[in-house]
């Protein structure tokens, strides 16, 4: 289970949390007429069958597992009733990484510090403080919004659909800024940082994406302090590898900073997963500014889409 995040507790030790891909997640809300703060299920391939006792909506946005209800396929991005006593299964994995499951009124789930999101290190949040296990039972929360469509659906089906795959770059290119510690590279790390591929390793999780590349150099010798690091910092290992810090990363680090990856293109990396190339470019400020404010443009003229298209079937 996560949310948008658990924010405010950082100088606590509390790290935010929430769901990988926040564009993918934001979406599963807003396709069930939810609030966004509302707790969505973030799923990996091979993803769970789930039973549904009661007619529901769902969407299911971001990575497409081929989903089926109840032996026939349904499309992610889309609002989608299902009948009372169904089963929702994943069959294969086509594209992406994280698949986020809303449900019209929100899942149930244990709010802690402000925030649904699961965090497994203190048990705490979500269903019970870790990941959904087999004949776990999950409800639904009651929504303010009453559904209109009284007529019932023998087989799922679909209200509406979106598309907002525009708002991810198509390219492998992840964008980001210089880090503090970027000077400590030499020039050849450097050219090497900005022009060589690495590769996602199956070490990555939540907390971080482990890369494999050709070794950067670190000329500085000092020991450095630990400072403050967010969702996006790039920092260099001793072993001349990276690591990207993702949504469950710790608060504070003491390698150096090399890059930190624009807010823009973060839910683009929570998509990519182990084995796939990526290579950095570097932006400045300024245009790492305007591609989050253009992208939240986007987003906002989506939801407001959405909403329209939702209005005939919500009081």
């Amino acid at each position: 289970m996560q949310d948008e995040g658990r924010f405010g507790y950082q100088h606590l030790g509390i790290n935010p949390g929430g769901s990988m891909d926040p564009i993918a997640a934001g979406f599963a809300n807003m396709l069930v007429a939810n609030k966004s703060t509302c707790a969505v299920m973030e799923l990996h391939f091979p993803a769970a069958s789930l039973f549904f006792e009661e007619r529901s909506i769902i969407a299911l946005t971001g990575a497409d597992f081929s989903p089926f209800v109840n032996d026939e396929p349904v499309e992610i991005n889309s609002a989608i009733i299902v009948p009372e006593n169904s089963v929702l299964k994943f069959t294969a994995h086509k594209s992406g990484c994280r698949c986020y499951l809303g449900v019209h009124g929100g899942w149930n789930a244990e709010l802690w510090l402000n925030s649904y999101s699961t965090n497994m290190k203190v048990s705490a949040g979500g269903y019970a403080g870790r990941s959904l296990r087999k004949k776990d039972v999950v409800q639904v929360k009651q929504s303010s919004a009453s559904f209109r469509m009284t007529e019932e659906f023998a087989s799922p089906h679909q209200l509406i659909k979106t598309d907002f795959s525009h708002l991810y770059s198509q390219t492998k290119k992840i964008r980001c800024i210089r880090g503090s510690e970027y000077d400590w590279l030499d020039n050849d790390s450097k050219n090497k940082f900005e022009s060589c591929a690495f590769t996602i390793t199956s070490e990555s999780d939540r907390m971080g994406y482990r890369l494999n590349g050709d070794g950067l150099n670190n000329v500085n010798r000092e020991q450095l302090l630990s400072t403050a690091v967010t969702s996006g910092t790039i920092q260099l290992l001793p072993s001349g590898q990276l690591i990207i810090l993702m949504a469950d990363h710790q608060t504070t680090g003491g390698y150096p900073k090399i890059a930190h990856v624009i807010s823009a293109d973060l839910p683009k990396l929570a998509q990519m997963h182990a084995n796939l190339d990526l290579e950095f470019e570097l932006v400045t400020h300024a245009e790492a500014e305007e591609h989050f404010v253009q992208q939240l443009r986007e987003i906002q003229e989506l939801e407001q889409s959405i909403k329209t298209q939702l209005q005939p079937y919500f009081v």
